[in-house]
């Protein structure tokens, strides 16, 4: 999941203004042409993404005679992105025909009246039917309709460097079972290989959404009893205020940070933590355990400025534990990213010929395969040249089995700023895990006009 971080008026205003110029004259300006708006990498060295959609625009003009696209990229953090594309949607003279969309995002811009129901395509396109129920869920609406095509989802876990494990006497085979199991681990690091990072865990409102679902929410699922959701209650349609399970996950990232072991806390609240992960700190040695996302390898392939070959070998995969190791055992979030039609676009029906050219299953397996991503089409996930197309693949695609996907209706988005504004607190020292959980709830009462239950 990619980074979230809350925006002074004066940047939106900004940000708002640039987004502005960035779509030319609009997506209506010429009918023979197919505006997409996709998310660039702010690290230069990173062209998954530019180069997938490089040779799609070359099938797409082949196959269609007459027909051009033009690519409209918007390089900024999450952040930033979210912010610049919903000032786009706004009117039809900035709306591009096709938008890239975090499923964390879309309800809140489907509220808004952002994006285009695609349920008259779906049912003409066969393809659909291959495509797994959950994920076609993270693209729906309250109101039931489909507003995405999912390009893939993804699966957390505990990346463990093996060099380092060894030095500090730790199994290259390591699993385990509880949160204290982890937390052992890094202490015994700490002590043994002084001059590593123990364990990374992401926080605080600079990192955003990564703080919210890679860190706390995965944790606050981990102390799930009887699989009940400790975020949201589904039949009372209610989120649920913060209780033991909140204070035990606020506890775990207090302990990680109080005991330093973890990044400098200055380090830790740097919006570029993420790409110190990748491009430095693991590839370096320099970090031994990562509670990170299933994406990370798409950094170190050929080609990708920070090619590190040897990394299925020094690295290590564990699925990271419930609190207690109670059932299921393990626990891992999931989300993803869609390809949305404006409710603006100029040429809504070229744009979903766009999706189809890129959801072949050929296409679909390049781009899982290209950006480490997970299938979302069944007869990818069960194609043998997918799953042997890299290593980790295997196991992050078994994490899908008892993952978990964030409540993502329109409130979503202000629950998750008052998580990480919890999580910074106690990870700065400011605040008490206590103090935090409790401003949590006035908050989350604020966001959501008090439809909050106890639990």
């Amino acid at each position: 999941m990619r980074p979230t971080a809350a925006l002074t008026p004066l940047v939106a205003l900004v940000l708002a203004s640039t987004a502005l110029t960035a779509c030319g004259g609009g997506s209506g300006s010429d009918p023979e042409t197919v505006k997409v708006s996709f998310k660039q990498s702010t690290d230069n060295s990173v062209k998954v993404m530019d180069t997938y959609l490089a040779g799609i625009k070359k099938q797409f003009e082949k196959a269609h005679p007459g027909k051009q696209v033009e690519l409209v990229p918007i390089k900024a953090p999450d952040s930033e992105y979210y912010t610049k594309l919903q000032q786009m949607l706004r009117s039809p003279k900035t709306a591009p025909d096709l938008v890239y969309e975090d499923t964390f995002l879309i309800n809140s811009d489907i509220t808004s009246g952002y994006l285009k129901p695609l349920d008259p395509y779906l049912a003409k396109w066969p393809d659909w039917d291959r495509f797994i129920d959950t994920a076609k869920a993270a693209a729906k609406g309250e109101d039931g309709k489909t507003y995405g095509v999912p390009d893939g989802t993804d699966t957390r876990g505990l990346w463990f460097n093996k060099d380092v494990f060894a030095k500090a006497g730790l199994p290259a085979d390591w699993q385990p079972r509880t949160w204290n199991d982890v937390l052992t681990a890094a202490r015994t690091i700490k002590k043994k290989v002084p001059d590593v990072i123990p364990l990374n865990v992401y926080t605080g409102k600079p990192v955003g959404e990564a703080a919210t679902m890679q860190t706390f929410e995965m944790l606050l699922y981990g102390t799930n009893e009887g699989g009940t959701d400790p975020l949201y209650d589904k039949n009372a349609k209610k989120w649920i205020a913060g209780g033991q399970g909140f204070e035990d996950a606020l506890a775990f990232v207090e302990t990680v940070y109080k005991e330093k072991l973890g990044p400098d806390v200055s380090d830790a609240l740097d919006p570029n933590v993420m790409t110190r992960v990748r491009g430095e700190w693991l590839p370096q040695g320099e970090l031994a355990i990562a509670l990170d996302g299933s994406w990370l390898p798409q950094d170190w392939l050929p080609g990708s400025g920070h090619e590190w070959p040897e990394w299925s070998k020094t690295l290590g995969l564990a699925a990271m534990p419930t609190q207690n190791g109670q059932a299921p055992g393990k626990v891992s979030m999931s989300g993803g990213w869609t390809w949305s039609i404006p409710a603006k676009a100029g040429n809504p029906d070229l744009a979903f010929e766009f999706i189809k050219t890129m959801q072949t299953k050929a296409n679909a397996q390049k781009w899982y395969v290209a950006n480490s991503g997970i299938a979302v089409r069944e007869d990818v996930a069960e194609d043998p040249a997918y799953v042997d197309a890299q290593p980790g693949i295997e196991f992050f695609t078994d994490l899908v089995a008892t993952t978990h996907y964030r409540p993502a209706y329109p409130a979503y988005p202000k629950v998750s700023t008052a998580i990480q504004e919890a999580m910074e607190g106690v990870t700065t020292g400011d605040t008490s895990v206590e103090e935090a959980t409790s401003a949590y709830t006035d908050a989350l009462k604020e966001a959501t006009d008090n439809q909050v239950v106890e639990r």
